[in-house]
């Protein structure tokens, strides 16, 4: 696994729970060190040692523990790389939708070694729309719909959104758009204000 994503992982516990929880649920995984450096490449085990660590310290499931680190992706200051990232893909959140079949493009043309799930989306009718989500780490989905959830907040939209489970190699998540413009969303310009 890239090192970006145990990163991130890391980065989500220490923010959300403390350093101190990150250091025992490090222990409990096995991982021996603390940081993860962001341009290595881990044995995947590590990864899914760390989020079973996580979530039985914790005492969360799984499913919320994915989907809080995929909000948090998308909402942390010090993250705001994603968020701009992923708000290149359009205006509304419907072109945010269909952007996303090119996001691993997109990341690739940046980091050619960082391998992100394949998302491919459906238009079941105007406001139901269904997203598949392949990758060989089981538990994506659940990541997509926390960072898909953040986005339609961003973008001011209102939306119903669920893992509904698998099919084949993917993982299938439930658009059900309500409202477009629910409200006003948060201010996004294409060009980085100086400091």
């Amino acid at each position: 696994m890239h090192g970006l994503i145990n990163r991130s992982l890391q980065c989500f516990i220490s923010e959300i729970y403390s350093e101190a929880e990150w250091e025992k649920i490090a222990a409990d995984a096995g991982v021996g060190f603390t940081n993860f450096e962001a341009l290595m490449v881990y044995d995947d085990h590590l990864t899914t040692d760390v989020i079973d660590a996580a979530c039985a310290r914790l005492e969360k499931p799984q499913e919320d523990f994915l989907e809080d680190l995929g909000t948090f992706l998308c909402t942390d200051k010090k993250l705001d790389v994603v968020r701009r990232l992923l708000r290149f893909g359009g205006d509304s959140f419907t072109d945010f939708l269909f952007s996303l079949d090119d996001l691993a493009d997109r990341v690739r043309l940046a980091l050619p070694e960082l391998e992100i799930p394949k998302i491919e989306i459906t238009v079941n009718t105007a406001e139901n729309i269904t997203m598949r989500c392949r990758s060989e780490f089981s538990g994506f989905g659940h990541v997509l719909v926390g960072i898909i959830q953040s986005m339609a907040d961003d973008y001011g939209t209102l939306a119903l959104f669920q893992h509904v489970g698998r099919e084949g190699d993917a993982e299938l998540v439930s658009i059900h758009l309500l409202s477009a413009s629910h409200t006003e969303g948060r201010d996004f310009v294409l060009a980085l204000r100086a400091s």
